[in-house]
């Protein structure tokens, strides 16, 4: 039993505990994002920060987010709004070119607090909502995005607007921010792998986030198919809101260390 407990957790230098508590935030996580499209990666960031390393939380969260945004794409496959996806993707691979050798300059704060700003701006004026939709803007976010996502991690509040302006109905919303995520999550972990980081020691936990992830997201698919459209759309702006205010949060106390 000890040497399964240890094949299990000890990679991770976790316990028993530390180890179920991340596999409940993981279905938590998917759960809610699943049901309101988005909150569910920075939940799962805030709670790994507190177990792991900062140079192993930011490639380890990307393999989770990746595979429940893939897992979402998958079960909502139907409702994805194809025609942003080639502009997008292009987007982020010249973003993750760029942000490679770039970013890397720029205080993590700073990124933050910018990021906060711009997704406050995006959700709440109606003169950029109503313009901000086409194929030139989602090359844009993609670029933006893949250039923050190595280090901010969750920047799905980053490019939210833009899909729920994009998109008729919330299921729309859902599962095509789910597969722009997939997108921008997976080249991170082709960058990370790149650069030599070790995933190995990580894939006993990893394997037990994408489960318990999976089942979340199967229960937040159900979830939102009973959500009333006005009450998706009030959710989703209060959660980007609030979203927005814990990255100046953080970036706050960046600036004062």
């Amino acid at each position: 039993m000890d040497a399964f407990l240890d094949l299990l957790v000890g990679g991770a230098g976790l316990d028993l505990w530390g180890f179920l508590l991340l596999c409940s935030v993981s279905f938590a996580g998917s759960l809610i994002a699943a049901a309101m499209g988005l909150g569910g990666g920075t939940l799962m960031l805030v709670t790994m920060a507190l177990f792991l390393p900062p140079a192993v939380l930011i490639p380890v969260h990307g393999v989770v987010q990746f595979g429940s945004n893939f897992g979402r794409t998958v079960l909502m496959v139907r409702d994805v709004l194809s025609s942003i996806i080639p502009v997008f993707l292009i987007g982020t691979i010249l973003g993750a070119l760029i942000g490679g050798h770039l970013v890397i300059n720029l205080p993590t704060s700073l990124l933050q607090a910018i990021l906060a700003f711009f997704v406050l701006y995006a959700t709440w004026a109606p003169k950029f909502q109503a313009s901000s939709s086409g194929k030139r803007t989602f090359f844009g976010v993609g670029t933006i995005g893949a250039f923050a996502t190595m280090f901010v991690g969750a920047t799905g509040p980053l490019i939210a607007p833009f899909v729920s302006t994009a998109s008729k109905e919330r299921q729309q919303v859902v599962a095509t921010l789910a597969m722009l995520m997939a997108i921008q999550h997976g080249f991170k972990i082709i960058a990370f792998g790149l650069l030599d980081f070790a995933f190995g020691p990580y894939i006993p936990l990893l394997v037990g986030l994408l489960a318990f992830g999976f089942a979340g997201t199967w229960s937040g698919k159900l979830m939102l198919n009973r959500l009333p459209e006005q009450i998706f759309r009030v959710g989703l702006k209060t959660i980007l809101t609030l979203l927005s205010l814990r990255l100046l949060y953080s970036a706050a106390g960046g600036f004062l260390d």
